[in-house]
């Protein structure tokens, strides 16, 4: 007898074995148990969280023998046929190579007549979301008014696709992607039925490389069972899924977090050699940053770092070693290598960039130190400015006659230098306008009086152009 995959040996038969969708399932019942079921149903979610098992349950309930029943038998040749998804009245029809009008033109001729042996003839159209405009036209009339022996279910992983008035004529479901915690009780349940002994490290590590998908969880499942000879272990896992061990994934970013570059780019080359998938090997290391983000904000909480981590100590000794900025710019630089990676012709030179450029915030001074070091600075020249213009006073300078002159001579060039600089703040602007309603008697002197502080507008414009240089440093790493 040929092998058949857990994914299908162990899909649900009944509205209470359905994995992660307790709140649909219980609203199904209910409508089947007071005879409000809609003509019309769309299923919405990723791949993997319930939609077709769920739809399969729903027209077993409404066709069964001893039905409508919240409960169908499950043993009777209707129920049989439609788990096998070969039932004459259920016609399951995939939406992506069923796109024309005519196609649907053919549902609508066909709808009319009446199902061979069930109670109701049930449509179940799959990624409907693929049908053209035409075709989703077509179907309105049937939909918003079907004969009373049919019913129509949707399914689609992308509903924003759909046309308004196919989404007013369905009742609509979402289902959500089922928590890592329920899909490694699912799996541990599975193992039991299998008579496998699994890890319960392992089991959680599957768990979690489904992302809320359990067909995904199954498939790597089978995979392990496979691989590690009838047992699951943490280790035929990660040979399932292509992972690199934790901690030479970790050795990469404590060499970044050094600034030792070269041993960074050691470490990823030999993990290449060894066989690690170049993508695999950036979603680890976008995993371990966000793992070391974990430990240095939430502390050393086990159910939210990765499952194929490092040990615990570890990861606090590294994340001890790199601020939080730091960690935030490195999840930058990764994830962008992930997204480009993915249309270069090789992309192992763009991971390679991503990791020399972590391995270069070790060389770069945080923000707001260098902001504190400006304003000192700032501070200092203001002050020596301020000196110099006291012993000017002190020492005897030039008389008033050519101080008269020489403020002349500034009121003569000040229209040509306002006239250079025309994108000026108005603060600066300021010491101008108020010497210009002085008195024509009172021309104001270039150099400011003794013991008088000057704005110093060389000092801001010293510090802000240092800002701006600091800015564009930031902008081009």
């Amino acid at each position: 007898m040929p092998y058949t995959v857990l994914a299908r040996r162990y899909r649900c038969k009944t509205f209470d074995e359905v994995v992660g969708q307790d709140a649909i399932a219980q609203t199904l019942k209910s409508a089947i148990a007071h005879d409000r079921v809609a003509h019309a149903y769309l299923f919405c979610g990723t791949r993997g969280v319930g939609k077709t098992t769920v739809a399969r349950i729903l027209a077993r309930a409404l066709n069964c023998e001893k039905g409508p029943t919240p409960e169908p038998c499950g043993t009777c040749d209707i129920c049989q046929a439609i788990h096998r998804g070969d039932d004459v009245d259920v016609l399951e029809i995939d939406g992506a190579s069923n796109t024309g009008v005519d196609d649907v033109r053919t549902l609508r001729e066909n709808a009319h007549y009446r199902p061979a042996r069930a109670r109701f003839k049930i449509y179940y159209i799959d990624e409907v979301h693929m049908l053209s405009r035409s075709a989703f036209n077509a179907l309105l009339k049937i939909l918003e008014e079907p004969p009373e022996h049919v019913k129509f279910i949707f399914s689609t992983t992308e509903p924003q696709r759909l046309p308004a008035t196919i989404l007013s004529r369905c009742q609509r479901f979402d289902f959500r992607a089922v928590p890592t915690e329920t899909i490694a009780d699912h799996l541990t349940w599975i193992c039991e039925q299998e008579r496998v002994a699994p890890q319960a490290e392992a089991v959680r590590a599957i768990a979690r490389e489904g992302r809320g998908s359990v067909r995904d969880a199954l498939t790597l499942l089978d995979q392990a069972i496979a691989v590690g000879d009838g047992a699951v272990t943490l280790e035929a896992v990660r040979q399932t899924v292509g992972a690199a061990g934790g901690e030479q994934v970790l050795q990469i970013l404590a060499a970044c977090a050094e600034g030792d570059a070269g041993s960074a780019l050691g470490t990823f080359a030999d993990l290449l050699a060894s066989g690690a998938d170049l993508g695999s090997l950036l979603e680890q290391l976008i995993r371990q940053v966000r793992d070391l983000l974990v430990v240095k904000t939430c502390a050393e909480e086990a159910e939210l770092l990765d499952a194929f981590g490092p040990d615990r100590d570890r990861l606090a000794e590294v994340a001890e070693s790199m601020a939080v900025p730091a960690l935030v710019a490195c999840l930058g630089y990764l994830t962008e290598a992930r997204s480009r990676a993915r249309y270069a012709v090789d992309a192992r030179p763009v991971a390679e960039l991503a990791i020399v450029r972590m391995a270069s915030l070790a060389e770069m001074e945080p923000l707001p130190e260098v902001v504190a070091h400006l304003e000192s600075l700032g501070r200092s020249l203001a002050g020596a400015g301020t000196g110099a213009g006291t012993g000017a006073g002190a020492g005897g300078g030039p008389s008033a006659s050519a101080k008269a002159g020489s403020g002349g001579k500034a009121a003569k060039a000040a229209p040509s230098r306002q006239g250079g600089e025309k994108k000026k703040s108005k603060k600066d602007e300021a010491p101008h306008v108020a010497h210009a309603e002085e008195p024509s008697g009172n021309v104001p002197s270039a150099r400011p009086a003794a013991g008088e502080r000057g704005p110093a507008p060389d000092v801001d414009e010293a510090v802000r152009k240092a800002l701006d240089i600091f800015d564009g440093r930031i902008c081009q790493r």
